[in-house]
């Protein structure tokens, strides 16, 4: 691994980050859109190839060292793991740089553990969902629930500093007590870190296809509750809507894109940001491969928002943190119970404006919110 002091050439200790795509899985989940595929295994080697020299491309072109690095997919975890930190290797990287690699708990091997907390991975996400088997099965996932706890045992033997634990909820068939069940089972595993995301109906997949399986508002509102309810009840302080940790155990490289941070995507479909201009690659495995061995850039395409554009999309971003946004950006008279100034009282807004952020009720609507932003 290529490691240089924080700030060393990215310049006052500027954030960095980069996204490697892994496009494999084994199965595809009737919720995802993501771009991966089931039935192109047989590219893994030749994508790893043009993922290295792609990076080594980038970082021949002045890529800045990261100050965090996520591998997501698609399964990472399928890859052979000493392949996978090869690649890795090769991104000159913060030395207090944060990697994260997601797994499916059916992947994880103490072989897979061991090679990842010696290749420098620092944090490792997994793809949990639910804890009850037949909530698993109405959302087509195939782990063993089980595994999710030998994993995490796996984890922490390899001495790997930190993991999340990724939760969704709202899916057909799924009661609140199975859901209290899912948390109750996924904080006895005493997490750093856990994801609850709503499920979301995504055009092309195949829960968009099946309406009866659609998920119910006031379903989510009550499961989301309950989410609040246990995960700050165990000492994991919500920072993102859909995100909680103990202190320190945040995600540096989430927390990059929510503040509009600069960062470079490797891989097919990978999306970047640099310097205003958002730009992304090729969307199949064969077409980047393809691109990178011409010596042809994947990029597909780009666009670049104007300031305006980007200050409102920074608040419409950071309305859904914990930091919140400025006074000023939010007519605080018309969002009564929805909005509180930190570290004040809802009522008053300070006079130096101070910053308002979502109460629990807020979070519940924050896309209506964000709507009401100037």
């Amino acid at each position: 691994m290529v490691s240089v002091p924080l700030g060393q050439h990215a310049g006052r200790g500027e954030q960095f980050g980069v996204y490697l795509h892994v496009p494999f899985c084994t199965t595809r989940c009737d919720y995802c859109a993501f771009a991966t595929w089931t039935d192109r295994h047989h590219l893994q080697k030749d994508y790893l190839a043009a993922c290295r020299t792609d990076i080594e491309r980038l970082v021949a072109g002045g890529m800045p060292p990261a100050t965090s690095v996520f591998v997501g997919g698609g399964t990472p975890s399928l890859m052979p793991p000493a392949e996978l930190v090869e690649v890795l290797d090769l991104i000159p990287r913060s030395a207090n740089c944060e990697v994260t690699v997601e797994a499916n708990p059916d992947t994880v091997t103490p072989e897979l553990a061991d090679v990842f907390a010696s290749g420098g991975v620092t944090r490792m996400s997994l793809g949990v969902q639910s804890m009850v088997p037949s909530v698993l099965a109405s959302l087509g996932r195939t782990h063993d629930p089980d595994n999710v706890r030998r994993s995490v045992e796996l984890l922490r033997s390899a001495g790997i500093p930190t993991f999340n634990l990724d939760l969704i909820y709202g899916g057909a068939g799924e009661t609140l007590d199975d859901w209290r069940r899912t948390l109750d089972a996924a904080l006895e595993l005493e997490p750093p870190h856990v994801s609850a995301y709503a499920l979301t109906v995504e055009p092309g997949t195949a829960l968009a296809d099946d309406v009866a399986r659609h998920p119910d508002d006031d379903d989510q509102a009550d499961k989301y509750l309950a989410a609040c309810d246990a995960l700050e009840g165990a000492g994991l302080a919500w920072y993102e809507i859909s995100n909680w940790a103990r202190p320190g155990h945040e995600c540096r490289h989430n927390r990059l894109y929510w503040s509009m941070g600069d960062y470079q995507a490797v891989g097919c479909a990978g999306h970047s940001h640099r310097a205003g201009r958002r730009f992304w690659n090729v969307r199949t495995p064969e077409r980047y491969i393809d691109a990178v061995g011409r010596d042809v850039s994947p990029v597909a395409g780009d666009e670049s928002l104007d300031a305006d554009g980007r200050r409102l999309e920074a608040l419409q971003l950071a309305v859904r943190t914990r930091a919140g946004v400025p006074a000023s950006a939010l007519p605080v008279d018309e969002l009564d119970g929805l909005v509180e100034v930190a570290g004040g009282s809802a009522g008053h807004v300070p006079d130096d404006g101070g910053r308002l952020v979502l109460t629990v009720q807020g979070r519940l609507l924050a896309n209506e919110v964000a709507l009401r932003l100037r």
